[in-house]
């Protein structure tokens, strides 16, 4: 059974797959404290109550952001697994991953996995936006080569961070309001930050698709696709499971090279 992990500056997503079936995947706060022991004691509870026995791991594959965690993930992977893990990379990722780019060592290891699974399952021209800390865009070309993208604050950075700047203003929940225009100051700043960052994720997909000179499949995922993706004219499809399905298919392809390099 494959362990696939995304380490992201807020939250954590982790698969467990068997084969081609997700069989449970679970979304944790990114602790930058963490060890490698500290990791498997908050990753062990998760599967008992999904009734996965740790024993049935295998192979672990490992995409992160928070430079300072790759070492305690990387080992804790090692530790339930019983292998090294897979740091993902525009090199690991192999010939799934074809870069147009100036310097693709540069591009993040989440960014990949997105790239991978949208060629994989929606073809190209194609555009994912994974709403997360930061809102990140990635595209695909008509050669189904990665070109580059776009990176903007995430809805809740940029919500804490009008919100603390803001003396008379108070955390909010991030949902549509009912009206654009606000009757109240919560009201009006829902507006602003919710329906703000759909109308902005619109232009800034209209904006690459004149680059590209033709339309182009449009998918949303991370934590807060669904909310933010609904209120969005551009966005075509909602994958929350985008960046796993792209761990996967680069743990796959990893483990077919290793295959083939032993005959």
């Amino acid at each position: 059974m494959l362990l696939a992990i995304d380490v992201g500056n807020t939250h954590t997503v982790i698969g467990a797959y068997g084969g081609e079936e997700l069989r449970a995947s679970w979304r944790i706060p990114t602790c930058k404290e963490d060890t490698p022991d500290a990791i498997c004691a908050r990753l062990l509870p998760l599967m008992e109550v999904a009734g996965m026995d740790s024993h049935e791991l295998d192979e672990g594959i490992l995409a992160c952001v928070v430079p300072m965690l790759t070492r305690a993930w990387s080992d804790a992977i090692s530790a339930l697994c019983g292998s090294p893990a897979l740091i993902v990379s525009a090199k690991t990722a192999g010939s799934l991953f074809c870069a147009d780019y100036p310097a693709p060592q540069e591009i993040g290891a989440d960014r990949i996995a997105d790239a991978v699974a949208l060629k994989a399952l929606y073809g190209c021209p194609s555009i994912v936006v994974d709403f997360g800390t930061a809102t990140n865009m990635e595209v695909i070309d008509r050669r189904g080569r990665f070109i580059g993208g776009i990176i903007a604050p995430g809805l809740q950075t940029s919500a804490q961070t009008l919100i603390s700047r803001g003396a008379q203003l108070s955390s909010i929940n991030l949902t549509a309001p009912e009206h654009a225009i606000g009757r109240g100051t919560e009201e009006a700043l829902k507006s602003g930050i919710v329906f703000g960052e759909a109308d902005r994720v619109d232009g800034l997909i209209r904006r690459i698709k004149a680059e590209l000179g033709e339309d182009a499949f449009v998918v949303a995922t991370g934590g807060l696709a669904e909310g933010v993706a609904s209120l969005a004219q551009e966005v075509d499809d909602v994958n929350p499971d985008l960046t796993l399905i792209g761990l996967r298919l680069i743990s796959e392809e990893h483990r077919k090279r290793a295959k083939e390099d032993a005959c």
